[in-house]
């Protein structure tokens, strides 16, 4: 058969072909989409989560207290104070002299564990801010001098020493005193970790740190107008993976500080994603310690002025975000406020850097240049430069003035502390007054020289003011409560701070006393007002940039989520 043959033989005894048949497609199936939930991408969620506390002028920590703590007023939408009425009856000065404000609660405002919201927590509030270190804001509660309630604890009468119209920016985030007064560490340990209890419109219902995340979860024993979502989950993560999870829709929302890279990442991600700029309420100061040992002398601060590059501090500490925009040029008022003034000096430092003023001013404290050193009595000078480490941007300006410092022969070296640390226990020695023609050296025993630290800058200004740069005066009892963290004094200055808040004065006319003084003296260099930038997906209704230095979260409980379009 020859070749042909054996492919019959051949085809013929093989087996038919398998049949081949297609798997059907495997899918997984998408979860359903929770429409009572919105995922807000942050920075960090790290704590403590105080709001009171210097170190903890955070997003989170604001947006905690905001959502979870009750708070008397709120800001509305021109940043103007108006009561709470969920928790508040009424709020009112009711006696001129002594100066009483009564505050009537609502019967049915209580904390999530059972207990009212009472007199007993707006005491405790007050017991802490006039007394702790590292407070936000303490002027005003420095003026109170009794908190009584009657009607069970409903009815709360505040007397003050003197008149005072800023009382309205009291009593915010109030605390539970029936957790917090007898526990271990009591207002040191507050909040450091979680919230155990609730007074708002929202509850914590985890805080994982592994997982970089905070669940809020609606408060079902508020006594208010229910949130319209369920849970607000904080996420923290990279400013990449934020970017990510906002094209994705993983994240609906996202609230965060964001370089320049960052911020153009999110406008590319086109016009379905809205932008926003909501500044905060705090600016980043650089302060030149007056109680300090080596910065006392006032023409080491002014040397200490001189060195700095101004611009390049807020180059690097904005890392050209939209914080970059807003310069602080007044040591008081924040660039965002309306009616704001700048009011640093057009020429010299702290404006410009002026390294022959650098020598001209050792020269005549003593010091002499040797090697690239300056000495004194064989002894170099060399600065401590405090800034908490674990909060961004402190850490980088810290380096950058050092740097600075460095270039002009001056040592330094950066102490490694947490805010909490350097905020309780560093920067917390008794201020030495001075009058603005001081020229003598003051005793102390600070250790820090140069601090890079937040300012808070959302209260009432004369407030800010008198918290931030006046005397520590002795309270009733005695207690001498700690200086302000600029170790900061001025005798002459006092009596115009002092009329400022009590209102005998306008803030405009004791700015225009106070604020030279400042610059002169060489106290504060103020550099920027930190900014926050949100970024809102189209199916989350209801989102703002909120009220003036407050933010986003003050309208959390109106959001609400659909399907997406």
């Amino acid at each position: 058969m020859g070749l042909t043959g054996s492919l019959v033989v051949s085809c013929t005894n093989s087996p038919p072909p398998p049949l081949v048949t297609t798997p059907p497609a495997r899918t997984t199936p998408s979860r359903p989409v929770d429409y009572t939930q919105v995922v807000v991408g942050v920075d960090s969620v790290a704590g403590g989560y105080n709001p009171h506390l210097l170190a903890n002028q955070t997003l989170v920590a604001r947006t905690l207290g905001e959502l979870v703590l009750p708070s008397v007023f709120h800001a509305g939408p021109d940043g103007t104070p108006q009561l709470d009425q969920g928790l508040m009856v009424s709020a009112e000065v009711t006696k001129a002299e002594p100066y009483t404000v009564t505050y009537t609660i609502r019967k049915e405002a209580a904390w999530s564990d059972g207990p009212p919201i009472a007199a007993e927590d707006f005491a405790y509030l007050w017991q802490n801010m006039r007394s702790q270190p590292g407070v936000a804001d303490p002027a005003g509660y420095r003026l109170i001098t009794s908190v009584s309630g009657r009607a069970d604890g409903r009815i709360v009468d505040v007397t003050f020493s003197r008149p005072y119209p800023g009382w309205r920016s009291l009593f915010n985030d109030l605390l539970p005193s029936h957790v917090f007064k007898d526990a271990p560490g009591g207002w040191a340990r507050a909040l450091t970790e979680a919230f155990p209890v609730a007074g708002g419109p929202f509850s914590i219902r985890s805080v994982d740190p592994e997982r970089r995340e905070i669940v809020l979860e609606r408060n079902d024993r508020y006594w208010g107008t229910s949130t319209k979502l369920q849970q607000v989950i904080l996420r923290g993560s990279a400013q990449a993976d934020m970017v990510s999870a906002m094209r994705t829709g993983d994240d609906q929302l996202a609230v965060l500080g964001p370089t320049k890279a960052t911020y153009d990442g999110l406008v590319g991600l086109g016009k379905a994603i809205e932008l926003s700029v909501a500044p905060t309420p705090v600016v980043v100061d650089l302060l030149l310690r007056q109680n300090s040992p080596r910065l006392s002398d006032p023409r080491l601060r002014a040397a200490v002025a001189a060195a700095i590059d101004r611009d390049a501090l807020i180059t690097i500490g904005s890392a050209g975000g939209p914080d970059s925009q807003l310069r602080a040029d007044s040591p008081v008022l924040a660039p965002s406020r309306p009616g704001f003034t700048p009011s640093i000096p057009a020429q010299g430092s702290p404006a410009k850097p002026e390294p022959d003023a650098v020598k001209r001013l050792l020269t005549a404290a003593g010091y002499a240049e040797v090697n690239g050193a300056w000495l004194r009595d064989d002894r170099p000078l060399s600065l401590v430069i405090g800034a908490p480490g674990d909060r961004t941007p402190y850490a980088a300006v810290a380096k950058a003035v050092q740097q600075q410092l460095t270039a002009v022969g001056i040592g330094s070296r950066i102490i490694d502390t947490g805010g909490d640390q350097l905020f309780d226990q560093v920067l917390t020695t008794t201020t030495t007054p001075t009058s603005t023609d001081a020229t003598r050296p003051a005793e102390s025993d600070s250790t820090v020289d140069v601090a890079v630290v937040p300012q808070s800058v959302g209260g009432d200004p004369a407030t800010v003011l008198a918290s931030t740069f006046g005397c520590p005066v002795a309270l009733a009892d005695g207690t001498v409560p700690a200086a302000n963290p600029a170790g900061f004094c001025d005798r002459d200055l006092q009596p115009v701070i002092d009329a400022a808040l009590t209102g005998a004065m306008p803030l405009s006319e004791a700015l225009a006393t106070v604020e030279p003084a400042l610059w002169r003296q060489q106290v504060v260099i103020p550099l920027f007002q930190l900014a926050d930038v949100l970024a809102t997906r189209p199916e989350i209704v209801g989102v703002t940039v909120g009220p003036p230095l407050v933010g986003p979260f003050a309208g959390a409980a109106g959001w609400t989520r659909i399907a997406r379009r």
